[in-house]
Protein backbone atom coordinates (compact mmCIF):
# COMPACT_ATOMS: atom_id res chain seq x y z
CA UNK A 1 0.00 0.00 0.00
CA UNK A 2 1.74 3.50 -1.31
CA UNK A 3 2.35 6.10 1.78
CA UNK A 4 0.21 9.17 1.73
CA UNK A 5 1.60 12.69 2.47
CA UNK A 6 -0.32 15.91 3.72
CA UNK A 7 1.84 18.85 2.16
CA UNK A 8 0.86 22.24 4.13
CA UNK A 9 2.16 25.28 2.14
CA UNK A 10 0.35 28.53 1.53
CA UNK A 11 3.32 29.07 -1.55
CA UNK A 12 1.40 27.53 -4.44
CA UNK A 13 4.41 27.23 -6.84
CA UNK A 14 5.95 24.89 -3.30
CA UNK A 15 3.02 22.82 -3.07
CA UNK A 16 2.96 22.09 -7.14
CA UNK A 17 6.69 21.42 -7.09
CA UNK A 18 6.23 19.07 -4.00
CA UNK A 19 3.54 17.01 -4.66
CA UNK A 20 4.46 16.46 -8.70
CA UNK A 21 7.88 15.17 -7.77
CA UNK A 22 6.75 13.06 -4.55
CA UNK A 23 3.53 11.42 -6.69
CA UNK A 24 6.46 10.41 -9.08
CA UNK A 25 8.16 8.66 -6.66
CA UNK A 26 5.10 6.78 -5.76
CA UNK A 27 3.71 8.65 -2.45
CA UNK A 28 -0.01 9.50 -2.77
CA UNK A 29 -0.29 13.32 -2.44
CA UNK A 30 -2.50 15.78 -0.86
CA UNK A 31 -2.11 19.17 -0.47
CA UNK A 32 -3.58 22.59 2.00
CA UNK A 33 -2.90 25.92 1.79
CA UNK A 34 -3.71 26.82 5.51
CA UNK A 35 -3.20 25.57 8.72
CA UNK A 36 -7.44 25.17 9.29
CA UNK A 37 -7.58 22.97 6.62
CA UNK A 38 -4.58 20.60 7.18
CA UNK A 39 -6.21 20.27 10.87
CA UNK A 40 -9.25 19.38 8.82
CA UNK A 41 -7.88 17.06 6.76
CA UNK A 42 -5.71 15.72 9.30
CA UNK A 43 -8.62 14.69 11.20
CA UNK A 44 -10.47 13.25 8.18
CA UNK A 45 -7.30 11.14 6.87
CA UNK A 46 -5.03 8.95 8.56
CA UNK A 47 -1.83 10.44 6.78
CA UNK A 48 1.87 8.49 7.16
CA UNK A 49 3.39 11.76 6.83
CA UNK A 50 2.84 15.64 6.71
CA UNK A 51 5.27 17.81 5.52
CA UNK A 52 4.61 21.31 7.17
CA UNK A 53 5.26 25.10 6.51
CA UNK A 54 6.36 27.13 9.50
CA UNK A 55 4.71 30.38 8.25
CA UNK A 56 0.83 30.06 7.20
CA UNK A 57 -1.66 32.64 7.31
CA UNK A 58 -3.54 32.98 10.51
CA UNK A 59 -2.21 30.14 12.48
CA UNK A 60 1.36 29.54 12.91
CA UNK A 61 3.20 26.35 11.42
CA UNK A 62 4.00 25.47 15.42
CA UNK A 63 0.23 25.73 16.60
CA UNK A 64 -0.98 23.39 13.87
CA UNK A 65 1.91 21.13 14.55
CA UNK A 66 0.74 20.74 17.96
CA UNK A 67 -2.83 20.26 16.80
CA UNK A 68 -1.46 17.31 14.50
CA UNK A 69 0.56 15.95 17.59
CA UNK A 70 -3.23 15.95 19.51
CA UNK A 71 -5.20 14.42 17.03
CA UNK A 72 -2.51 11.85 15.67
CA UNK A 73 0.63 11.51 17.11
CA UNK A 74 1.89 8.50 15.67
CA UNK A 75 1.97 10.84 12.24
CA UNK A 76 5.34 12.27 11.32
CA UNK A 77 5.56 15.68 10.81
CA UNK A 78 8.49 17.52 8.60
CA UNK A 79 8.71 21.54 8.79
CA UNK A 80 9.85 23.46 6.11
CA UNK A 81 11.79 26.76 7.08
CA UNK A 82 13.88 29.56 5.95
CA UNK A 83 17.30 30.01 7.06
CA UNK A 84 16.43 32.74 9.23
CA UNK A 85 14.00 30.31 10.90
CA UNK A 86 16.01 26.88 11.20
CA UNK A 87 16.01 28.22 15.04
CA UNK A 88 12.49 28.44 15.03
CA UNK A 89 12.74 24.70 13.40
CA UNK A 90 14.50 23.08 16.13
CA UNK A 91 12.23 24.05 18.23
CA UNK A 92 9.35 22.82 16.23
CA UNK A 93 11.30 19.04 16.61
CA UNK A 94 11.43 19.57 20.71
CA UNK A 95 7.33 19.63 20.02
CA UNK A 96 7.32 16.56 18.33
CA UNK A 97 8.53 16.99 14.65
CA UNK A 98 10.91 14.77 13.09
CA UNK A 99 12.81 16.86 10.71
CA UNK A 100 13.01 20.02 9.05
CA UNK A 101 13.88 21.14 5.59
CA UNK A 102 15.34 24.63 4.53
CA UNK A 103 14.45 26.88 1.75
CA UNK A 104 15.37 26.50 -0.97
CA UNK A 105 15.25 22.92 -0.87
CA UNK A 106 16.53 20.29 -3.88
CA UNK A 107 14.27 17.34 -4.15
CA UNK A 108 16.76 14.42 -3.66
CA UNK A 109 17.31 16.05 -0.22
CA UNK A 110 13.48 16.33 0.30
CA UNK A 111 12.86 12.54 -0.52
CA UNK A 112 15.83 11.82 1.80
CA UNK A 113 14.78 13.41 4.81
CA UNK A 114 11.13 12.53 3.77
CA UNK A 115 12.41 8.62 3.45
CA UNK A 116 13.89 8.57 6.89
CA UNK A 117 10.65 10.46 8.46
CA UNK A 118 8.08 8.09 6.98
CA UNK A 119 10.14 5.24 8.64
CA UNK A 120 10.41 6.69 11.93
CA UNK A 121 6.86 7.70 11.33
CA UNK A 122 5.89 3.73 10.17
CA UNK A 123 7.87 2.16 13.90
CA UNK A 124 5.42 4.89 15.96
CA UNK A 125 1.86 3.77 14.24
CA UNK A 126 3.43 0.21 15.00
CA UNK A 127 4.30 0.49 18.40
CA UNK A 128 0.76 2.75 18.90
CA UNK A 129 -0.88 0.07 17.67
CA UNK A 130 1.16 -2.54 19.62
CA UNK A 131 0.37 -0.37 22.75
CA UNK A 132 -3.38 -0.32 21.95
CA UNK A 133 -3.47 -4.18 21.42
CA UNK A 134 -1.15 -4.57 24.34
CA UNK A 135 -1.60 -2.36 26.69
CA UNK A 136 -3.94 -4.63 28.75
CA UNK A 137 -1.90 -7.71 28.20
CA UNK A 138 1.30 -5.88 29.50
CA UNK A 139 -0.50 -5.43 32.60
CA UNK A 140 1.11 -6.61 35.81
CA UNK A 141 -2.03 -7.28 36.81
CA UNK A 142 -2.72 -9.08 34.04
CA UNK A 143 0.14 -11.40 33.81
CA UNK A 144 -1.04 -15.06 34.21
CA UNK A 145 1.10 -16.86 37.79
CA UNK A 146 0.28 -16.68 41.19
CA UNK A 147 3.42 -19.05 42.41
CA UNK A 148 5.67 -17.20 44.93
CA UNK A 149 8.28 -16.92 42.56
CA UNK A 150 5.94 -14.96 39.98
CA UNK A 151 4.68 -12.78 42.45
CA UNK A 152 8.21 -11.22 43.61
CA UNK A 153 8.89 -11.15 40.09
CA UNK A 154 5.54 -8.68 39.14
CA UNK A 155 6.71 -6.59 42.22
CA UNK A 156 10.02 -5.95 40.76
CA UNK A 157 8.67 -5.36 37.86
CA UNK A 158 5.96 -2.84 39.18
CA UNK A 159 8.62 -1.28 41.17
CA UNK A 160 11.63 -0.82 38.47
CA UNK A 161 9.67 0.08 35.62
CA UNK A 162 9.69 4.15 35.58
CA UNK A 163 13.33 3.75 36.28
CA UNK A 164 15.70 4.13 33.46
CA UNK A 165 18.49 1.46 35.06
CA UNK A 166 19.28 -1.50 33.16
CA UNK A 167 17.58 -4.75 33.18
CA UNK A 168 19.02 -7.98 32.42
CA UNK A 169 16.32 -10.87 32.05
CA UNK A 170 17.66 -14.48 32.83
CA UNK A 171 16.02 -18.08 32.41
CA UNK A 172 15.95 -20.82 30.25
CA UNK A 173 14.37 -20.64 26.21
CA UNK A 174 10.84 -20.55 26.44
CA UNK A 175 10.01 -18.88 29.90
CA UNK A 176 9.17 -15.26 28.74
CA UNK A 177 12.15 -12.71 28.54
CA UNK A 178 10.74 -10.77 26.03
CA UNK A 179 6.94 -10.41 27.85
CA UNK A 180 8.93 -9.45 30.97
CA UNK A 181 10.73 -6.88 29.05
CA UNK A 182 7.81 -5.41 27.49
CA UNK A 183 5.73 -5.25 30.45
CA UNK A 184 8.78 -3.17 32.20
CA UNK A 185 8.30 -0.74 28.92
CA UNK A 186 4.22 -0.43 29.01
CA UNK A 187 3.97 -0.16 32.90
CA UNK A 188 6.76 2.47 32.71
CA UNK A 189 7.27 6.24 32.05
CA UNK A 190 8.64 5.15 28.75
CA UNK A 191 5.21 3.74 27.36
CA UNK A 192 4.44 5.96 24.92
CA UNK A 193 7.80 5.95 23.17
CA UNK A 194 9.03 2.66 20.79
CA UNK A 195 10.01 -0.40 22.80
CA UNK A 196 12.33 -1.73 19.86
CA UNK A 197 13.78 -5.68 19.91
CA UNK A 198 16.85 -6.89 18.46
CA UNK A 199 17.85 -10.78 18.48
CA UNK A 200 21.74 -10.37 18.56
CA UNK A 201 21.64 -13.88 17.93
CA UNK A 202 19.89 -14.12 14.91
CA UNK A 203 22.11 -10.70 13.05
CA UNK A 204 25.85 -11.99 11.99
CA UNK A 205 28.19 -9.75 13.58
CA UNK A 206 29.03 -7.54 10.65
CA UNK A 207 25.32 -6.46 9.76
CA UNK A 208 24.46 -6.15 14.03
CA UNK A 209 26.92 -3.18 14.34
CA UNK A 210 25.28 -1.33 11.61
CA UNK A 211 21.58 -2.60 12.91
CA UNK A 212 22.07 -1.26 16.47
CA UNK A 213 24.17 2.23 15.58
CA UNK A 214 23.32 3.15 11.64
CA UNK A 215 25.43 4.35 9.07
CA UNK A 216 26.35 7.49 7.12
CA UNK A 217 26.00 7.66 3.59
CA UNK A 218 29.49 5.96 1.84
CA UNK A 219 30.32 4.03 5.34
CA UNK A 220 30.41 0.87 2.67
CA UNK A 221 29.70 0.29 -0.28
CA UNK A 222 26.12 0.14 -0.41
CA UNK A 223 25.80 3.28 2.07
CA UNK A 224 24.37 4.95 -0.65
CA UNK A 225 21.97 7.12 2.50
CA UNK A 226 22.62 7.92 5.88
CA UNK A 227 20.48 4.92 8.05
CA UNK A 228 19.48 5.56 11.46
CA UNK A 229 19.71 2.33 14.19
CA UNK A 230 18.17 0.75 16.66
CA UNK A 231 19.29 2.62 19.31
CA UNK A 232 18.24 5.91 17.12
CA UNK A 233 14.90 4.60 16.73
CA UNK A 234 14.20 3.32 20.45
CA UNK A 235 15.66 7.33 21.70
CA UNK A 236 13.28 8.27 24.53
CA UNK A 237 12.00 4.24 24.70
CA UNK A 238 12.86 1.34 25.27
CA UNK A 239 16.07 -0.89 23.17
CA UNK A 240 15.65 -4.92 24.27
CA UNK A 241 18.81 -6.86 23.13
CA UNK A 242 17.67 -10.55 23.49
CA UNK A 243 20.58 -13.01 23.64
CA UNK A 244 23.07 -11.13 24.77
CA UNK A 245 25.15 -13.69 25.99
CA UNK A 246 26.11 -14.09 21.29
CA UNK A 247 27.68 -10.14 20.90
CA UNK A 248 31.40 -10.73 19.76
CA UNK A 249 34.20 -8.38 21.92
CA UNK A 250 34.49 -5.75 19.54
CA UNK A 251 30.66 -4.98 19.96
CA UNK A 252 30.46 -5.28 23.89
CA UNK A 253 32.83 -2.45 23.62
CA UNK A 254 30.58 -0.27 21.70
CA UNK A 255 27.46 -1.59 23.57
CA UNK A 256 29.72 -0.27 27.52
CA UNK A 257 30.28 3.13 25.26
CA UNK A 258 26.77 3.56 24.93
CA UNK A 259 25.37 2.85 28.65
CA UNK A 260 28.12 4.89 30.16
CA UNK A 261 28.34 7.84 27.96
CA UNK A 262 24.65 7.91 26.43
CA UNK A 263 25.89 8.59 23.06
CA UNK A 264 27.35 6.74 19.84
CA UNK A 265 28.84 6.66 16.59
CA UNK A 266 27.23 5.85 13.71
CA UNK A 267 29.61 3.40 11.38
CA UNK A 268 31.70 5.22 8.99
CA UNK A 269 30.57 8.92 11.41
CA UNK A 270 32.65 10.99 13.32
CA UNK A 271 29.46 13.21 14.84
CA UNK A 272 28.58 11.77 18.40
CA UNK A 273 25.07 11.01 18.43
CA UNK A 274 23.20 11.56 22.17
CA UNK A 275 20.37 9.20 22.70
CA UNK A 276 18.12 8.79 25.75
CA UNK A 277 17.40 4.92 26.18
CA UNK A 278 16.16 2.38 28.89
CA UNK A 279 18.50 -1.23 27.70
CA UNK A 280 16.77 -4.28 28.96
CA UNK A 281 19.30 -7.24 27.75
CA UNK A 282 18.06 -10.59 27.75
CA UNK A 283 19.95 -14.41 27.61
CA UNK A 284 19.78 -17.91 28.61
CA UNK A 285 23.42 -18.18 29.36
CA UNK A 286 25.26 -18.08 32.45
CA UNK A 287 27.00 -14.79 31.79
CA UNK A 288 28.37 -14.33 34.99
CA UNK A 289 30.21 -17.91 34.37
CA UNK A 290 31.11 -16.49 30.75
CA UNK A 291 32.42 -13.59 32.48
CA UNK A 292 34.72 -15.79 34.51
CA UNK A 293 35.93 -17.44 31.46
CA UNK A 294 36.41 -14.29 29.65
CA UNK A 295 33.66 -14.69 27.17
CA UNK A 296 32.01 -11.43 28.68
CA UNK A 297 33.06 -8.38 29.46
CA UNK A 298 32.78 -7.71 33.40
CA UNK A 299 32.36 -4.38 33.14
CA UNK A 300 29.63 -4.67 30.62
CA UNK A 301 27.96 -7.20 33.00
CA UNK A 302 27.94 -5.02 35.68
CA UNK A 303 26.43 -2.11 33.62
CA UNK A 304 23.14 -4.63 32.19
CA UNK A 305 23.33 -6.41 35.63
CA UNK A 306 22.05 -3.08 37.60
CA UNK A 307 18.16 -4.61 37.89
CA UNK A 308 18.50 -8.76 37.67
CA UNK A 309 15.09 -10.47 37.19
CA UNK A 310 15.50 -14.14 36.64
CA UNK A 311 12.57 -16.50 35.44
CA UNK A 312 12.08 -19.83 36.79
CA UNK A 313 11.32 -22.58 34.33
CA UNK A 314 7.64 -23.98 34.26
CA UNK A 315 8.81 -26.94 36.57
CA UNK A 316 9.43 -25.06 39.25
CA UNK A 317 6.39 -23.29 39.23
CA UNK A 318 4.29 -26.34 38.40
CA UNK A 319 1.09 -24.52 40.40
CA UNK A 320 0.75 -22.01 37.40
CA UNK A 321 0.23 -24.50 35.29
CA UNK A 322 -3.61 -24.67 35.36
CA UNK A 323 -3.86 -21.58 34.93
CA UNK A 324 -1.86 -20.48 31.94
CA UNK A 325 -3.66 -23.61 30.22
CA UNK A 326 -7.16 -21.64 30.94
CA UNK A 327 -5.62 -18.53 29.53
CA UNK A 328 -4.42 -20.14 26.21
CA UNK A 329 -7.73 -22.12 26.20
CA UNK A 330 -9.90 -18.61 26.17
CA UNK A 331 -7.18 -17.34 23.39
CA UNK A 332 -7.21 -19.95 21.02
CA UNK A 333 -10.63 -20.87 21.07
CA UNK A 334 -11.57 -16.98 20.55
CA UNK A 335 -8.70 -16.51 17.62
CA UNK A 336 -10.18 -19.47 15.70
CA UNK A 337 -13.75 -19.10 16.78
CA UNK A 338 -14.73 -22.10 18.20
CA UNK A 339 -16.51 -22.72 21.49
CA UNK A 340 -14.88 -22.55 24.68
CA UNK A 341 -13.20 -26.23 25.65
CA UNK A 342 -11.53 -27.54 28.66
CA UNK A 343 -9.60 -30.50 29.49
CA UNK A 344 -10.40 -33.26 31.49
CA UNK A 345 -8.93 -34.06 34.92
CA UNK A 346 -6.87 -37.05 33.50
CA UNK A 347 -5.34 -35.23 30.84
CA UNK A 348 -4.87 -32.19 33.28
CA UNK A 349 -3.37 -34.54 35.45
CA UNK A 350 -0.36 -35.02 32.36
CA UNK A 351 -0.35 -31.85 31.12
CA UNK A 352 0.70 -30.70 35.13
CA UNK A 353 3.23 -33.52 35.70
CA UNK A 354 5.06 -33.43 32.10
CA UNK A 355 8.53 -31.81 32.66
CA UNK A 356 8.03 -29.02 29.78
CA UNK A 357 11.57 -28.91 28.46
CA UNK A 358 10.33 -25.69 25.78
CA UNK A 359 8.68 -24.07 29.10
CA UNK A 360 5.80 -21.45 28.40
CA UNK A 361 6.39 -21.22 24.98
CA UNK A 362 5.94 -25.30 24.83
CA UNK A 363 2.86 -25.04 26.64
CA UNK A 364 1.06 -22.35 24.65
CA UNK A 365 2.02 -24.51 21.34
CA UNK A 366 0.59 -27.68 22.78
CA UNK A 367 -2.74 -25.91 23.95
CA UNK A 368 -2.67 -24.31 20.44
CA UNK A 369 -2.46 -28.13 18.66
CA UNK A 370 -4.86 -29.71 20.38
CA UNK A 371 -7.48 -26.92 20.08
CA UNK A 372 -6.93 -26.79 16.47
CA UNK A 373 -6.97 -30.71 15.69
CA UNK A 374 -9.82 -30.69 18.55
CA UNK A 375 -12.73 -31.38 15.63
CA UNK A 376 -15.37 -30.14 17.42
CA UNK A 377 -14.52 -31.63 20.59
CA UNK A 378 -15.63 -29.58 23.87
CA UNK A 379 -14.11 -32.13 26.42
CA UNK A 380 -9.98 -32.56 26.08
CA UNK A 381 -8.81 -35.95 27.17
CA UNK A 382 -5.62 -37.56 27.03
CA UNK A 383 -5.81 -39.02 23.46
CA UNK A 384 -6.06 -35.36 22.26
CA UNK A 385 -2.66 -34.88 23.87
CA UNK A 386 0.65 -34.96 21.54
CA UNK A 387 3.01 -38.32 21.99
CA UNK A 388 5.91 -36.77 23.35
CA UNK A 389 3.68 -35.51 26.42
CA UNK A 390 2.29 -39.10 27.01
CA UNK A 391 5.61 -40.87 26.30
CA UNK A 392 7.77 -38.94 28.68
CA UNK A 393 10.08 -40.84 30.94
CA UNK A 394 8.93 -44.27 29.37
CA UNK A 395 11.88 -46.45 30.01
CA UNK A 396 12.04 -49.98 28.43
CA UNK A 397 12.55 -52.48 30.81
CA UNK A 398 15.18 -55.53 29.77
CA UNK A 399 13.80 -58.81 29.22
CA UNK A 400 16.23 -61.36 30.68
CA UNK A 401 15.60 -65.37 31.30
CA UNK A 402 17.18 -66.85 34.21
CA UNK A 403 19.11 -70.20 33.20
CA UNK A 404 22.28 -71.56 32.89
CA UNK A 405 24.61 -70.12 35.61
CA UNK A 406 22.21 -67.22 36.23
CA UNK A 407 22.87 -63.86 36.82
CA UNK A 408 23.41 -61.46 39.28
CA UNK A 409 20.09 -59.48 40.00
CA UNK A 410 21.92 -57.11 42.18
CA UNK A 411 24.41 -56.21 39.30
CA UNK A 412 21.47 -55.88 36.65
CA UNK A 413 19.57 -53.38 38.80
CA UNK A 414 21.93 -51.61 39.50
CA UNK A 415 22.91 -50.98 35.67
CA UNK A 416 19.22 -50.31 34.86
CA UNK A 417 19.07 -47.57 37.54
CA UNK A 418 21.98 -45.99 35.59
CA UNK A 419 20.61 -46.34 32.44
CA UNK A 420 17.70 -44.76 33.96
CA UNK A 421 19.71 -42.15 35.70
CA UNK A 422 21.53 -41.31 32.89
CA UNK A 423 18.83 -40.74 30.94
CA UNK A 424 16.78 -38.37 32.87
CA UNK A 425 20.28 -36.84 33.10
CA UNK A 426 20.60 -36.23 29.47
CA UNK A 427 16.74 -35.34 28.99
CA UNK A 428 17.26 -32.80 31.83
CA UNK A 429 20.85 -30.96 29.99
CA UNK A 430 22.64 -31.99 33.08
CA UNK A 431 20.53 -29.89 35.56
CA UNK A 432 19.70 -32.02 38.44
CA UNK A 433 17.12 -30.41 39.62
CA UNK A 434 15.31 -31.09 36.51
CA UNK A 435 16.39 -34.82 36.17
CA UNK A 436 15.44 -35.29 39.88
CA UNK A 437 11.55 -34.22 39.00
CA UNK A 438 11.62 -36.46 35.98
CA UNK A 439 12.31 -39.82 38.37
CA UNK A 440 10.44 -37.85 41.16
CA UNK A 441 13.26 -37.88 43.40
CA UNK A 442 14.89 -35.28 45.51
CA UNK A 443 18.18 -33.39 43.97
CA UNK A 444 20.00 -35.09 47.12
CA UNK A 445 18.99 -38.64 46.33
CA UNK A 446 20.02 -38.21 42.75
CA UNK A 447 23.18 -37.21 43.62
CA UNK A 448 24.18 -39.60 46.25
CA UNK A 449 23.02 -42.31 43.53
CA UNK A 450 25.19 -40.65 40.67
CA UNK A 451 28.14 -40.74 43.30
CA UNK A 452 27.76 -44.53 43.89
CA UNK A 453 26.19 -45.80 40.29
CA UNK A 454 29.71 -44.17 38.79
CA UNK A 455 27.64 -41.00 36.98
CA UNK A 456 30.10 -37.93 36.36
CA UNK A 457 28.57 -34.94 38.58
CA UNK A 458 29.05 -32.40 35.36
CA UNK A 459 28.44 -33.10 31.54
CA UNK A 460 31.63 -33.67 29.49
CA UNK A 461 33.15 -35.22 32.13
CA UNK A 462 35.15 -38.52 31.49
CA UNK A 463 32.26 -41.33 32.83
CA UNK A 464 33.50 -44.07 35.09
CA UNK A 465 33.13 -47.27 32.54
CA UNK A 466 29.90 -48.87 33.35
CA UNK A 467 28.79 -45.77 31.82
CA UNK A 468 30.40 -45.51 28.93
CA UNK A 469 29.53 -49.24 28.42
CA UNK A 470 26.01 -47.78 28.71
CA UNK A 471 26.36 -45.35 26.35
CA UNK A 472 28.00 -47.83 23.73
CA UNK A 473 24.10 -49.63 24.35
CA UNK A 474 25.69 -52.59 26.75
CA UNK A 475 25.80 -52.77 30.71
CA UNK A 476 28.50 -53.50 32.80
CA UNK A 477 26.94 -57.15 32.67
CA UNK A 478 27.20 -57.45 28.95
CA UNK A 479 23.98 -57.41 28.41
CA UNK A 480 22.72 -55.78 25.59
CA UNK A 481 20.14 -52.17 25.71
Amino acid sequence: MKESILIVDDDEGVRQVLSRSLGESGYVVTCAESGERATASVRETPFDLVILDMVLPRIDGLEVLKEISNLRPEVGVIMITGYASVETAIKAMKMGAVDYIVKPFRMEEVELVVGRALERSHLRRENAALRRQLESTFGVHNMVGQSPAMRRIFALIEQVASTRSSVLVTGASGTGKELVAKALHFNGDRRDQPFVPVSCGGIPESLLEDELFGHVKGAFTDAGADRAGRFETADGGTLFLDEIGTMSPSLQIKLLRVLQEREFLRVGGTAKVPVDVRVIAATNNDLKRMVDEGRFREDLYYRLNVIHIHLPTLRERREDIPALIQHFLIRYCREMNVPMKRFAADAMRILCDYSWPGNVRQLENVVERTVALSFGKQDLGREDLPREILEEGAVEVPILQVGGDGFSLDEVLANYEQRMLYQALEHAGWVKTRAAELLKIKRTTLIEKMKRLGIPLKAGVPAEPVVAALAEGTDASGVRR
